[in-house]
């Protein structure tokens, strides 16, 4: 976690400066607005990386950012950014575009069109930020799907998964997980988005996609669960068994290896970090839900060209 500004750690005489100029800097405004509390300006700024992705939330005292025409004609974004309204009721306003966004209310946000979005008490909104050549999608289909964010079947599921991602952002930041947190969002996302076009997929495709998206979630936010499988994920997703294996052929996607490979990533990172960490190989492995310490080794090596111990003594000597 990156802390970018806590209003709370500088004088009362620099808070609303400083967070003007940051805000401006990260949201992509050509105007920052304030309108401080009782006690002033106060807020908070914090910055998560999840692999190529990163997740950005902010609280603060009222605020408005504005992006004009001038500076979104001449915009060519590297990102799509999927922000999800926390405390409060904000405002929204993207082109001719109005509404008013309460908690849990999901918006595009678009540098490419003039914005107006804040709130006018104290609020929060978070942001995952997508790089667009790994979202997959045009941008046009992006702006469609903008205006019907609602109409996607996964848009409840989005918003519930950035706001628990966001409470546990501190610790999915630091686990050697992250990289997989972003890869599963960023599936969730483009579902979100393909499920809201109108001009995109074809139903059965939008179809396909959201299946395959609550799947990565579900393994993501399971994969430590030893019972974790086939006939778990179906039951979890309200689907039979045979349907998930033809999602996932169609996918070109192996459960067993997606699962594997994972929990293979997790405890390859755990054994490398922690050369005097009290835990022995055999409590990696469960920890990382495999039930057999032999399996694991044998798994380990066949990936990793090595056994478990080996690769710790080589982080261990490494270290030292």
């Amino acid at each position: 976690m990156a802390v970018l500004l806590d209003t709370a750690t500088l004088a009362p005489a620099d808070r609303l400066e400083s967070f003007r100029s940051a805000m401006t800097e990260v949201s992509g405004s050509t105007r920052v607005d304030l309108q401080p509390g009782p006690h002033g300006v106060s807020g908070r700024m914090e910055l998560w990386q999840f692999g190529t992705s990163d997740l950005f939330s902010s609280e603060s005292t009222g605020v408005s950012m504005v992006r004009d025409t001038k500076a979104a004609r001449g915009a060519s974004p590297e990102a799509v950014a999927i922000a999800v309204q926390g405390l409060g009721q904000g405002r929204h306003e993207i082109g001719s575009r109005q509404r008013i966004v309460r908690t849990g209310d999901v918006m595009v946000v678009d540098i490419t069109r003039p914005f107006n979005f804040g709130w006018t008490r104290r609020g929060s909104s978070t942001s995952f930020r997508v790089p667009i050549e790994e979202l997959g999608l045009p941008l046009d289909a992006v702006q469609r799907a903008a205006a019907r964010l609602e109409s996607s079947p996964l848009y409840g599921m989005v918003s519930r998964h950035l706001v628990e991602m966001t409470r546990q952002a501190d610790s999915l930041c630091s686990s050697p997980m992250a990289p997989t947190a972003g890869e599963s969002t960023t599936h969730l996302i483009r579902a979100l988005l393909a499920g809201a076009d109108e001009d995109g997929s074809r139903p059965h495709e939008v179809v396909e996609q959201t299946l395959m998206s609550q799947v990565r979630v579900h393994v993501h936010q399971n994969l430590r669960d030893p019972a974790l499988g086939p006939a778990s994920v179906a039951n979890a997703l309200a689907m039979s068994r045979r349907q998930l294996f033809r999602v996932c052929k169609q996918a070109d996607f192996s459960l067993e290896q997606y699962v594997i490979g994972r929990r293979l990533e997790g405890a390859r990172a755990d054994l490398a970090a922690g050369p005097g960490s009290s835990r022995t190989i055999a409590t990696v492995a469960n920890r990382w839900g495999f039930k057999d310490a032999t399996h694991f080794a044998r798994r380990f090596k066949a990936a990793y060209g090595m056994l478990p111990r080996d690769w710790r003594r080589l982080g261990a000597e490494e270290s030292g």
